[in-house]
């Protein structure tokens, strides 16, 4: 049997979030996110998505005991699949912390999360400002000296992209008179 298509298991995802639009965690839904989870354990959003739902919903039959490790084992296969993503990291630093009384790894998954978060937004900025610089109008180098100034805040140290890309940003605006030349 050969595996679904990214598409067709995104198709499964949409109709078990829509068999829930009106009841959210009814059974019927349930069953579509677990078996989706069973075809395609590594479909990231529908393991966090199942995960979430389950907490948020009361299963007639099963209790904590039951529920908790499942919810557990969903987050760490939603780790492992995202390749440690940020918000994977997140919910299941939020699950120990919740439902293990704070437990120590969940600051580690917190601090991982928040280095992953920071090190995309670095990425992110670095493309815009590049957008920005390679569109080289007055109106879009005052948005890159704004972001400029930003990510000098949040990032003392940049990454050597976005450092490059912050000295281009600088040196175009000089240049249209937007600020002073360097050294001047």
């Amino acid at each position: 049997m050969a595996h679904p298509s990214l598409e067709e298991l995104l198709q499964k995802f949409e109709a078990a979030k829509k068999a829930g639009e009106h009841d959210r965690g009814n059974p019927e839904q349930l069953q579509l996110h677990r078996e989706l989870a069973g075809e395609c354990p590594a479909l990231t959003h529908n393991l966090l998505y199942l995960a979430k739902l389950q907490l948020l919903v009361d299963q007639p039959g099963r209790d904590a005991e039951e529920v908790l490790p499942e919810i557990q084992r969903l987050l760490e296969s939603a780790v492992l699949g995202s390749y440690r993503s940020a918000p994977a990291l997140l919910a299941l630093g939020n699950f120990l912390d919740t439902f293990q009384d704070g437990t120590p790894e969940a600051m580690k998954l917190y601090d991982e999360g928040e280095q992953k978060a920071l090190a995309t937004l670095e990425d992110a900025w670095f493309f815009k400002l590049r957008y920005w610089n390679l569109e080289r109008t007055k109106e879009s180098l005052e948005k890159a000296l704004r972001l400029c100034a930003l990510a000098e805040q949040l990032f003392p140290e940049p990454n050597s992209l976005l450092e490059d890309e912050i000295q281009t940003t600088k040196r175009y605006a000089a240049q249209e008179g937007l600020i002073p030349p360097k050294g001047s």
